[in-house]
């Protein structure tokens, strides 16, 4: 039979015994009260002076919530323990009261740092705050059993229940602790694959290619090297990797041939350097800017808002406009009618003159307006120019650029013509249809 160690029995019981007018029952009170007050200040103080830093970036920003959430249980928690200490150099002890302290802090600031890291890692998931809540009374209850001293049978009734696959004999404790094991070892991984993101995606004196391949060659790195670490942790030999490895290289032969094209496309299309983000492109019937790049696709915005997740063997394997390669202007015809009779050299000179005027039609090659053709209700021009930010879309420019046109052919005397049918009645017609 395991002994209880039951820290609210043993508290109870000596409060029974000894009561509650006692000066080792009053100091440790003192201490837990000095504790607390302690700490809080200390939290105060630093959030105060973190947050009187507002220009920081956003990594700096994430790393001062983290210090915030956990700065006062772990500074209770270590003020409690020197307490102790302090006092088990003047009293014989048992402290029981200060020993219940220490794990109700120790629990707030494990339940802190866990929801603090998932927080980072997943980037605020709806999931995780759905959880947040769940986790935290899980974390609490097991701290609970240890404090009641049932979290020793508890194990030792989990390790009694075996599982037999054949020569292998593993416990229900042995799984719960390889799990437990294993999410720890990549949730560490993930941790830190998101800091090194953070860092090396605002480092502006590399490349965003070679940012966007270093950060998913680091992820995978990691993502290998915690399953490496968890796999012992947990009790597994390393040579089932082999077979696991067998296994995933049937798999690929078969059925994810096209998630390992896509993968494999994904890195070529970073390390080429053929489109990256920002880039203005089409591909197929769409037309959009490229805002993100994973392992298996293409994030593409169109104008109106729509995002098309387009995979990278597409890219790879199908011809892709990159209208930013080398230069992200673009040429943009804009139809103007005017009618006969009209003054062309002054009216595409009007032309020409509002384009230059527009903050967004690049000075060079100089805007220009151009005779189409002779048309049936007019002569069609058309002013041509280069757009610097084809990203920002083509409609409110050509508002802006029709109602100046608008308004200065007006003042110039330039028709704008509409269409127009002349029909002739011959009388004699008329009447052969009435004498009919």
């Amino acid at each position: 039979m395991i002994e209880r160690n039951n820290l609210i029995t043993a508290l109870v019981a000596d409060l029974n015994q000894h009561g509650v007018m006692r000066h080792d029952f009053w100091l440790q009170l003192l201490v837990i009260g000095l504790a607390l007050l302690i700490a809080a200040f200390i939290s105060r103080r630093v959030s105060r002076r973190m947050g009187a830093s507002d220009g920081h970036s956003t990594g700096m920003r994430i790393g001062r919530e983290g210090v915030q959430r956990v700065w006062f249980p772990l500074n209770a928690f270590l003020l409690v323990t020197l307490g102790e200490w302090v006092l088990k150099l003047w009293l014989a002890g048992p402290f029981q009261l200060l020993e219940l302290a220490n794990v109700l802090m120790m629990a707030m600031a494990n339940i802190r740092i866990l929801v603090y890291v998932l927080r980072h890692v997943f980037n605020g998931a709806a999931w995780v705050l759905r959880w947040e809540k769940r986790m935290a009374a899980a974390i609490w209850a097991i701290y609970a059993l240890h404090i009641m001293g049932v979290l020793a049978e508890f194990q030792a009734f989990l390790g009694g229940i075996q599982i037999n696959a054949g020569k292998i004999h593993i416990s229900l404790l042995d799984i719960g602790q390889g799990l437990l094991s294993v999410a720890l070892t990549m949730l560490v991984a993930m941790w830190i694959g998101r800091e090194i993101e953070r860092r090396l995606m605002s480092a502006d004196m590399m490349d965003m290619n070679v940012r966007v391949v270093t950060v998913k060659v680091m992820r995978s790195l990691l993502v290998v090297l915690a399953v490496i670490i968890a796999l012992p942790l947990v009790g597994i030999d390393l040579t089932v990797l082999s077979v696991f490895g067998g296994a995933i290289g049937i798999g690929l032969g078969f059925g994810l041939q096209k998630i390992a094209s896509n993968y494999v496309s994904g890195f070529i299309i970073l390390l080429d350097r053929s489109v990256k983000l920002g880039d203005m492109v089409q591909i197929d019937n769409r037309t959009g800017i490229i805002k993100g790049l994973t392992s298996r696709y293409v994030v593409l915005r169109s104008a109106d808002g729509t995002e098309a997740l387009i995979p990278n063997e597409t890219l790879v394997t199908s011809t892709v406009v990159n209208q930013s390669y080398s230069d992200k202007s673009i040429w943009v015809g804009l139809p103007v009618q005017v009618a006969y009779g009209s003054d062309l050299e002054k009216a595409t000179q009007l032309l020409a003159e509002i384009a230059k005027a527009h903050p967004r039609v690049c000075d060079t090659p100089a805007p220009g307006g151009f005779v189409a053709a002779f048309a049936d209700s007019g002569i069609n021009l058309t002013l041509g120019f280069f757009l610097k930010d084809p990203e920002n879309g083509q409609l409110a420019l050509k508002h802006d650029l029709n109602m100046a046109i608008w308004k200065a052919f007006s003042e110039h005397g330039i028709e704008i013509p509409y269409p127009r049918r002349d029909v002739y009645v011959h009388q004699a017609d008329a009447r052969q249809g009435e004498s009919a």
